[in-house]
């Protein structure tokens, strides 16, 4: 699954878990947080595999669900502890959906084989694969799964636009360093 995809697809589930749980819509610095996590297990695994070489996969460390678990309890500890435990369950919802998201294509075709990666290091990695974020983007295909991912992205952004666009504000501060003290968690 694509960056922006994996980025839709933990909007969606964060949504759904606050809609269901306390009938709130995502703000702030949580959806920031829900951002970074969804694409956390590739900023970890893609680069420490293709650019440092010190891991055997783009879906290995970070991808599995034994070291995964305990990058989120780590991660939901920490923020917890400097008093942004809504950060920490959104960034934790963002991590856990991009497994179903690097998941869904081989659930959909049966092809449970390919999901060895969840269970890294206990299961071997495949001994090949595509190098290079550059690679990817020149071999991009009209394939139902990437067009899957598409209309998720549409439909994440659609939604994100009618929640007023939350945590654009807070990562505009953040990145030109305006930003923001942890209890402004919620608002």
């Amino acid at each position: 699954m694509w960056p922006w995809a994996h980025a839709a697809l933990g909007y969606l589930a964060y949504t759904l878990y606050l809609r269901g749980r306390f009938s709130e819509r995502p703000v702030g610095l949580p959806v920031v947080a829900l951002g970074f996590g969804t694409q956390l297990p590739d900023l970890i695994d893609k680069t420490l595999a293709w650019y440092v070489g010190v891991l055997p996969y783009g879906r290995s460390l970070a991808h599995s669900l034994l070291t995964g678990t305990v990058i989120m309890l780590a991660v939901v500890a920490a923020l917890r502890l400097r008093g942004a435990e809504t950060s920490g369950t959104a960034l934790a919802i963002g991590y856990a959906s991009h497994f179903f998201g690097d998941a869904f294509g081989s659930l959909v075709s049966l092809s449970f084989g390919d999901l060895v990666f969840l269970a890294w290091p206990l299961a071997p990695s495949p001994s090949t694969e595509t190098v290079g974020i550059l690679t990817h983007l020149r071999d991009i295909e009209g394939s139902p799964l990437f067009l899957f991912g598409l209309g998720l992205t549409v439909v994440g952004l659609g939604l994100w636009y009618r929640h007023g666009l939350p945590g654009l504000r807070e990562l505009v501060g953040l990145l030109t360093s305006e930003g923001r003290s942890p209890e402004s968690d919620v608002e």
